[in-house]
């Protein structure tokens, strides 16, 4: 059986007295994509900062490829960011670079892992807009004139180009028209199955995890409260707490 690619045990985040996360243990497999939910305040962003390194748990393990991640130098951490991993926004401005150009923004990440040919890195740029269905001709825009759907398809652009192993999505159709959110999670789906890529998404609407992803994590509370495959928990919820989330969906 193949090894897991990413592996978290009893991870645990606090703010004081309050619970930020805890008692947190799950596997991720090559090519799988896990989803997590919950309402605000459940724990799923807080969780999603410490599994990405965007913050320090207080404790708990969390290994990425055989390697503690917790014992890594900062600047490996900062190369396996840049390399293997990749992080998509809720809001697309918080991974763009607004005042560079789209094609701009595509090729400083491949400038971050060595890429020095302008001619090339152009090229793939190019190529990469393409994917994201934003036309060739738009390639020296800057963001700024992009829409919300747009800017989130470039940041994709810019995370995948150089073919990380682990992407993390926080809310990755978030604030977005339900038209524009349907193309980009088709869009999403795509491309994490062409590439082969391990994701954990985290959101609010089970439908995103329901297109997304193959296993499901419910929190409340910092804690997870039931997990497994995504279809057999949306479908056959067995918390209570999931059986009402299920249920005010199905109601809206």
């Amino acid at each position: 059986m193949t090894r897991p690619l990413f592996s978290v045990r009893d991870l645990e985040k606090r703010y004081g007295a309050r619970i930020g996360c805890t008692g947190v243990s799950f596997d991720l497999y090559p090519g799988e994509v896990m989803g997590i939910v919950g309402e605000s305040g459940s724990g799923k962003s807080t969780l999603l900062g410490c599994l990405a390194g965007h913050m320090a748990p207080d404790a708990g393990t969390i290994a990425y490829d055989g390697r503690d991640v917790l014992a890594m130098s900062e600047p490996e951490r900062r190369r396996m960011a840049r390399t293997d991993w990749a992080f998509v926004h809720q809001n697309p401005r918080d991974g763009l670079r607004l005042s560079v150009s789209a094609g701009g923004n595509v090729g400083e990440r491949l400038m971050a892992v060595g890429g020095r040919n302008y001619g090339k890195i152009r090229d793939t740029a190019t190529d990469w807009l393409g994917r994201v269905e934003i036309a060739a001709d738009r390639i020296d825009d800057r963001p700024s004139a992009f829409s919300g759907g747009m800017q989130q398809r470039l940041q994709i652009a810019r995370n995948l180009v150089t073919g990380p192993r682990l992407v993390f999505m926080d809310e990755p159709t978030g604030g977005l028209d339900v038209s524009v959110q349907a193309r980009l999670l088709d869009l999403i789906r795509g491309l994490v199955r062409r590439m082969g890529l391990s994701a954990i998404v985290v959101t609010h609407d089970l439908a995103v995890v329901r297109l997304l992803a193959d296993r499901l994590m419910v929190m409340k509370g910092g804690r997870v409260i039931e997990a497994g495959l995504t279809d057999q928990v949306l479908d056959d919820p067995q918390h209570a707490y999931t059986q009402l989330l299920v249920s005010s969906v199905l109601q809206v």
